[in-house]
């Protein structure tokens, strides 16, 4: 399949298994008076490797090895998806991981410690990964994130290794082309599937697939709202998180205008308690959701995102729509993390 050949993209890996399939969900959408509900289904980007960080770890990692590195340095909270892919697509590579962690207070300490049980879901895989673990409490993360990346990247280049630093989530303005790639795989889909949706919806938490996603539409002419559903932080910082991406990618890759049509909307009504934290109205709508269509939802990510558009859709905000997408950006391992929530 050729992806959008009239833009001129930098190198990538081939990492994630594309394209990735656009699914009807008509049995839940049979349930709401409103649009047919279709799912891009990014959680079957791979298995272990499931969700969209590796869209745009496709184009970061290609840059670090341009440059010749061999170690890669990045962050995230303790059950991080991107570091979890981060940490398997390193091994996978030959490449050394240091993963910075911030504690959120929802894991069992470190592998060994004596427990019954040890490190649960995406943090578990980053142990089995190989991967090199600093874990700090959120505050000392939070106030000190720029200090300790340029420790670690001393220390390693002290012993003789090239670092790369990746931010969270790999969004940056090589990051984004992951989407603005996944833009031309949508066209294609839509085509196939004879719909022209109104909008397309997805968790934004670190901005860097909303600004692929918003950017793309943008360059491909593609009318059709995205919507990020707000998992964190409120609507003002992911305007200024997504666009500062997008005016990152405009300087390293010397782009002198943006196109007249884009647009960043964001909806911040379904933070609930936080990040990571999610309240009982969400888990019901992940068990909802699997026991009706057999989809997986995760409590940080999809599952607040997605019950975000459920509710919309109840409140008429898609009011004379024919088809929405969600793109499900996976996250199934931090639903591990939280099983206790769920009860049956």
């Amino acid at each position: 399949m050729i992806v959008d050949p009239d833009i001129d993209y930098p190198e990538r890996l081939a990492l994630a298994q594309l394209p990735t399939p656009l699914q009807p969900l008509d049995r839940l959408s049979a349930q709401f008076s409103g649009p047919r509900i279709w799912v891009k289904r990014d959680d079957l980007t791979d298995c272990a490797l499931s969700g969209n960080k590796i869209r745009k770890l496709e184009f970061t990692l290609a840059r670090a090895l341009a440059q010749g590195c061999d170690t890669l340095i990045t962050c995230g909270g303790v059950q991080s998806n991107h570091c979890r892919a981060t940490a398997i697509l390193g091994a996978r590579l030959g490449l050394k991981v240091h993963l910075l962690l911030r504690d959120e207070e929802l894991r069992n300490e470190e592998p060994g410690d004596g427990q019954t049980t040890g490190p649960d879901g995406n943090l578990f895989l980053d142990y089995l990964a190989g991967a090199e673990i600093s874990i700090y409490p959120k505050a000392e993360f939070q106030t000190r994130q720029r200090e300790l990346f340029e420790y670690w990247s001393q220390h390693y280049a002290a012993q003789g290794h090239k670092p790369y630093l990746i931010p969270t989530g790999a969004s940056d303005g090589t990051g984004i082309w992951g989407y603005i790639r996944c833009v031309g795989e949508l066209i294609t889909d839509f085509k196939q599937a004879d719909i022209q949706p109104t909008h397309i919806l997805h968790a934004t938490g670190s901005g860097g697939t909303q600004a692929g996603l918003s950017l793309g539409c943008a360059l491909h002419q593609l009318d059709a709202q995205v919507v990020g559903v707000a998992v964190c932080d409120n609507a003002a910082y992911f305007q200024r998180k997504v666009m500062g991406d997008i005016s990152d990618w405009q300087s390293c890759y010397e782009i002198t205008a943006l196109p007249a049509s884009l647009s960043i909307q964001v909806n911040d009504d379904f933070i609930g308690p936080g990040y990571s934290k999610a309240g009982p109205e969400v888990f019901a709508t992940i068990k909802k959701v699997a026991a009706l269509e057999g989809l997986l939802l995760d409590p940080v990510y999809t599952g607040k995102a997605f019950h975000g558009m459920l509710t919309l859709i109840e409140q008429g905000y898609f009011a004379g729509a024919s088809d929405i997408v969600f793109v499900h950006t996976g996250g199934l391992f931090g639903l591990f993390a939280q099983r206790e929530q769920l009860s049956f």
